[in-house]
C-alpha cells in the first residue's frame, strides 16, 4: 500500500483522518489492520481502498470480505476501479471486477506452470541454481571457527535461513 502521504484523490480528501495499514502478505487472509478498521467501522460507514487486489488475493476472499462488510452494513470503495458497493450497479460491476482478476491470477499460475514445465522438457532445471560446493564447504569452515550461522551467511552472501538448512543438512549424525 502507498504510504497515506501519496494517497491524494478527491475521494481519500472526504475520508475520515483514520488509515489502517497492514505489512503482512496479502495471501494472509488474517490481517490485523483490517480487523482493526472493521472494528473501527461503524454502519452506514463505507471503507475505502486503492484497489481490490489489496482487500484479498482469491475471488473467494474479496467476496467473503465483501459479505461480511455488507452484514455490517459498511460499504466498500475501490478508488482506483471507481466501484462503489453501497448501490446494486455498484455491487455488480464488483462482482464482475473481482471474477476477471480471479481469472487473470488463474491465467498467470497457469502459464507459469506451461513454463516450468516446457524448461524441464528442454532439460533446464527451473528454479534457483544449488550453491557451489565452494561456498558450502566455506560456511562449514566458518561454523566449526565459532563464527555464528547468521554471520556466516552474511559474510558469504547468502540467506540466512540457507545457512542453517545447510548446517542441518551436512550435519555429521
Amino acid at each position: 500500500m502507498p504510504p497515506a502521504s501519496s494517497i491524494s484523490t478527491p475521494q481519500h480528501r472526504r475520508c475520515s483522518r483514520h488509515l489502517f495499514e497492514d505489512v503482512v502478505s496479502g495471501k494472509q487472509f488474517d490481517r490485523a489492520g483490517l480487523s482493526a478498521l472493521i472494528d473501527h467501522a461503524r454502519p452506514g460507514d463505507s471503507l475505502a481502498i486503492i484497489r481490490l487486489d489489496r482487500l484479498g488475493r482469491s475471488l473467494k476472499e474479496l467476496l467473503e470480505t465483501v459479505e461480511n462488510l455488507k452484514t455490517q452494513g459498511i460499504g466498500l470503495i475501490s478508488l482506483e476501479e471507481r466501484i462503489d458497493t453501497t448501490s446494486a450497479a455498484g455491487e455488480l460491476i464488483f462482482h464482475v471486477f473481482g471474477a476477471i482478476a480471479h481469472f487473470e491470477r488463474r491465467l498467470i499460475s497457469e502459464r507459469t506452470k506451461d513454463g516450468i514445465e516446457a524448461a524441464r522438457a528442454q532439460g533446464r532445471k527451473p528454479g534457483r541454481p544449488s550453491l557451489e560446493a565452494e561456498t558450502v564447504l566455506a560456511l562449514q569452515n566458518l561454523v566449526k571457527a565459532g563464527i555464528t550461522a547468521g554471520q556466516a551467511a552474511k559474510q558469504l552472501g547468502i540467506a540466512r535461513s540457507t545457512a542453517y538448512r545447510l548446517i542441518k543438512e551436512t550435519a555429521q549424525p
